[in-house]
């Protein structure tokens, strides 16, 4: 009898642990260049856009944005997995006023 409880707790916690990971994996494959949002929660630095290092914010209304993070190769990686992060084309990515 008391090896039986002994293997069900056993059983409980393998069960408990491998759920606990399973979720953990499903949150850590959303990444920055999911959407917009996600790029400014996850880039610290980019918190205001991410752009190559000489491009310029095309605004269609208000002030263009010029404190966006500037690297080429973030740029490219973000660009390669999602275009829509750039919709107006003008090398920044999500511009936050």
């Amino acid at each position: 009898m008391k090896s039986n409880v002994v293997t069900w707790l056993a059983a409980l916690a393998i069960a408990s642990s491998t759920l606990t990971l399973s979720t953990g994996a499903d949150a850590a494959t959303i990444q920055w260049w999911t959407n917009c949002t996600a790029l400014h929660n996850r880039l610290a630095h980019a918190k205001h856009g991410l752009g190559r290092l000489h491009a310029v914010d095309h605004v269609t209304s208000g002030t263009p944005v010029t404190n966006f993070r500037r690297s080429n190769r973030l740029f490219r990686i973000a660009m390669s997995h999602n275009q829509g992060l750039d919709r107006d084309k003008d090398k920044v990515a999500c511009e936050a006023h």
